[in-house]
């Protein structure tokens, strides 16, 4: 049986890792003295306090949030499912391979002008994490499903394990891993790609308005304190989802 351990997060930070660099951002700030071009962390800090004690902008944080993560769960629900089929059939998997390679390619700029001819602003974020999310699910949960261990497969026949069994101790117990790393690389794709969508296309209620908004009327101070939060929810989804594999991976992997 695999090791729990073997599953555990290595992105794990030191609070003096983070104090370090926000020691050096500090000394930067100081030492520029432009507060249009490099604010103090400390200034950043106290605007985005202001910025939650809003309600209004809960809703915007709110908005924002249903639409990354709502691209980001339909590309991880197709991208397991386009996987499993090109694990199946090699015929489909040389299908997807110049699709999913174009859509690699193309830059979120390119992606973000795109789709707006074809969808509304509001509409724009949940497609372009989507589009962004997809390929990383693909791409990982494929490799998962061709390392299967061939031997393993033929002794699960030999002692006729049930399919039940079978998919749950070898199967998924080897998708979960790889799953939990899409999870992560995507979750922040998701959240960049997103947030550019929001910034181009302007939606209603929005934390790219306010980043666009900060950005014209030269609020550099906003315009951190938005971004800040952005790395906040990012992270934060991060780990919300690492648990909930965690979780999962204790579950299948119990004797």
């Amino acid at each position: 049986m695999i090791s729990i351990m073997e599953f555990k997060s290595k992105k794990k930070w030191a609070w003096w890792v983070i104090l370090f660099w926000l020691l050096i951002w500090e000394i930067g700030a100081r030492l520029l003295n432009q507060e249009i071009l490099l604010v103090s962390p400390f200034v950043v800090f106290q605007r985005l306090f202001q910025l939650l004690k809003d309600s209004h902008n809960w809703f915007l944080i709110g908005a924002s949030m249903v639409r990354v993560m709502s691209g980001f769960l339909l590309a991880m629900i197709l991208g397991v499912l386009l996987a499993y089929l090109a694990y199946r059939w090699n015929w489909f998997k040389t299908l997807m391979n110049p699709v999913f390679y174009t859509v690699k390619s193309i830059p979120v700029a390119s992606f973000v002008i795109l789709i707006l001819v074809w969808v509304k602003a509001n509409a724009l974020a949940p497609v372009i994490s989507f589009l962004v999310g997809l390929p990383i699910f693909y791409d990982q949960i494929l490799k998962a499903l061709e390392s299967q261990n061939p031997s393993l497969e033929e002794m699960s026949i030999v002692f006729h394990i049930s399919k039940k069994k079978k998919f749950r101790y070898l199967t998924l117990a080897q998708i979960l891993p790889y799953l939990e790393t899409a999870c992560s690389l995507a979750i922040g794709f998701c959240w960049k790609a997103g947030m550019a969508a929001e910034v181009i296309g302007l939606p209603d209620g929005a934390i790219g308005s306010q980043l666009h908004e900060a950005k014209v009327f030269l609020d550099t101070t906003s315009l951190f304190a938005w971004t800040l939060l952005v790395i906040i929810l990012s992270s934060l989804m991060d780990r919300m989802v690492q648990i909930g594999i965690h979780k999962m991976i204790k579950e299948v992997l119990r004797s």
